[in-house]
């Protein structure tokens, strides 16, 4: 017989992120961050999950990093999900990674790879494709316009994601193209926009003119989008890993509660109607991890798949961590809605993470698209 799931090395990689995050990122921890805009969590947890590699985790080793491949990095997403980290890595340390990787020159990577794998440079990722694939997001004003001979940028682009303390910005076009940008350069008006989850970083980029930097980008080539396609399959799969982390930590919390909370002198996970809610909610979760690391390990092995797979993962995924976090926080009765349990957090994460890169609809179409239904 043979074991499908996560190797012993990324369940203790795991185990790792997950022992930090829950001494770091506490409920009251999360509720200062929030309340007196104290960028003390975010810089802690910065320096912790750096020190254990997540910022060089799929670099190539010959640029400083660990060269780990997508289920690694799909696992330690879960991990960021069910510690509601606040931490970048989808957009500055997997997309900006893979992208460079596999659009940039060699002078792109040396330059760039080996700072990211430090920490040193932070990426925000915005992704945009001529088809618009998925992206869940408007596209940049007027491509003709967008990518000119002079290699400059002109227009707005929505969602970019991890966009906090960033020194470069990096954004595909409609034509296929990749651009590398100062996050100071002149002509760019960066509106941070304000979600739901006060742990994740998203913003809104309206530039006017803006070079790129004529030494890392050659302007007028045109690469192949279908590595920008693969960026947000890739993406996709993060999201739904971070997800299920989250999914996974509201249940947990359920079940915790149930045991603890006495009503009639019993405590409620004795009741009928209690139990059917928690053994519902780990039914509809458990099969989302082996549909989590089939995608992953259909991303690096099994390129005709990968990008129906990611579709239908997120779509699934999102709506099953949807109706978790509706269950668990009814578990919870009225003690669900508060501040002081803190659940809103998760439940937050969950409801933006399920519009990023395409909402449920739009990835089953694509999916069919993309299996000719």
């Amino acid at each position: 017989m043979m074991y499908f799931g996560l190797s012993e090395e990324q369940r203790f990689f795991q185990e790792s992120i997950d022992k930090f995050l829950e001494d770091t990122v506490t409920v009251d921890a999360l509720r200062a961050y929030r309340t007196d805009d104290n960028d003390n969590l975010r810089k802690l947890v910065f320096e912790g999950l750096n020190d254990l590699g997540l910022s060089g985790l799929i670099v190539p080793e010959k640029y400083g990093g660990l060269g780990l491949d997508t289920l690694f990095a799909i696992s330690v997403s879960e991990s960021l999900g069910k510690g509601v980290a606040p931490y970048p890595f989808i957009g500055s340390f997997l997309l900006a990674p893979y992208l460079i990787n596999h659009m940039g020159s060699e002078r792109q990577k040396e330059k760039y790879l080996p700072g990211i794998a430090s920490g040193d440079i932070r990426f925000a990722v915005s992704l945009t494709t001529s088809n618009d694939r998925g992206t869940g997001f408007d596209d940049l004003n007027d491509h003709e316009n967008y990518l000119g001979c002079n290699g400059c940028l002109d227009g707005e682009t929505l969602f970019v994601l991890d966009d906090i303390d960033s020194t470069h910005y990096l954004i595909t076009d409609g034509n296929g193209c990749m651009h590398i940008v100062n996050s100071n350069a002149e002509g760019i008006e960066k509106v941070e926009l304000k979600t739901v989850d006060v742990t994740s970083f998203v913003s809104e980029l309206r530039m006017q003119e803006v070079e790129t930097e004529n030494d890392c980008v050659n302007t007028g080539n045109v690469f192949k989008s279908s590595s920008i396609d693969d960026a947000i399959s890739l993406g996709r799969i993060a999201l739904a890993a971070n997800i299920l982390g989250a999914s996974q930590k509201m249940l947990d919390r359920s079940v915790e509660y149930a045991k603890e909370r006495k009503q009639f002198g019993r405590p409620i996970g004795s009741f009928q109607a209690v139990k059917h809610m928690c053994a519902q909610m780990a039914s509809d979760l458990e099969p989302c991890y082996s549909m989590v690391w089939y995608a992953a390990h259909a991303f690096d092995h099994i390129s005709n798949e990968k990008d129906w797979m990611s579709s239908q993962t997120k779509a699934h995924i999102s709506e099953v961590g949807t109706s978790i976090a509706k269950t668990a926080t009814e578990v919870h009765g009225g003690m669900g809605f508060t501040d002081e349990l803190g659940l809103h957090f998760w439940f937050k994460r969950i409801g933006l993470n399920r519009q990023l890169l395409g909402s449920p609809d739009l990835l089953r179409e694509e999916a069919a698209q993309a299996q000719g239904i």
